[in-house]
């Protein structure tokens, strides 16, 4: 009596609800996973723009200079590059108004970095809710299968 059992005659064989789990399961484990590979595309870009401009941000260039050359690109910044725009672009502002005053022109310059990099950490925070929520509901849901399919068959006794 040897019976080869496959994980398709498993699947075919199972309950409709068990069906049902196993299919969400599968689909949010795809979803999961190509998350987590675009997830790790951006990040491996991310790092490397970022060690390229801080190579020429410490490498003595004029800040000026450097400003001028990113704001050529400014629809296309990410990162430490978006982050000094807005930094250096609030300060040439505030320099301009507030000459006198170069704590105003620092806490200002403070608050644009601030806030830039809010928004590339946000931007770089995409999906994790998703990711996170997923990762605590499957060992969950993994088990309602199971239970789910072990009381079916209990069930014209409980009514």
């Amino acid at each position: 009596m040897t019976a080869e059992l496959s994980i398709l005659d498993l699947f075919l064989q199972a309950s409709l609800l068990v069906k049902g789990v196993m299919l969400i399961l599968l689909g949010m484990s795809v979803m999961s996973w190509a998350m987590i590979i675009k997830r790790s595309k951006v990040m491996q870009q991310a790092f490397s723009r970022a060690e390229r401009f801080e190579d020429r941000f410490w490498s003595g260039i004029d800040l000026s200079q450097l400003f001028q050359e990113v704001q050529a690109r400014k629809d296309h910044l990410t990162g430490s590059e978006k982050i000094f725009y807005a930094g250096f672009k609030e300060f040439a502002r505030l320099h301009r108004s507030n000459d006198k005053v170069p704590d105003a022109v620092m806490e200002g310059t403070s608050r644009a970095m601030r806030v830039s990099l809010s928004k590339q950490v946000e931007e770089l925070e995409t999906h994790l809710p998703f990711l996170a929520t997923v990762a605590q509901l499957a060992p969950t849901s993994a088990y309602l299968a199971p239970c789910g399919a072990l009381c079916m068959p209990l069930s014209p006794w409980v009514r």
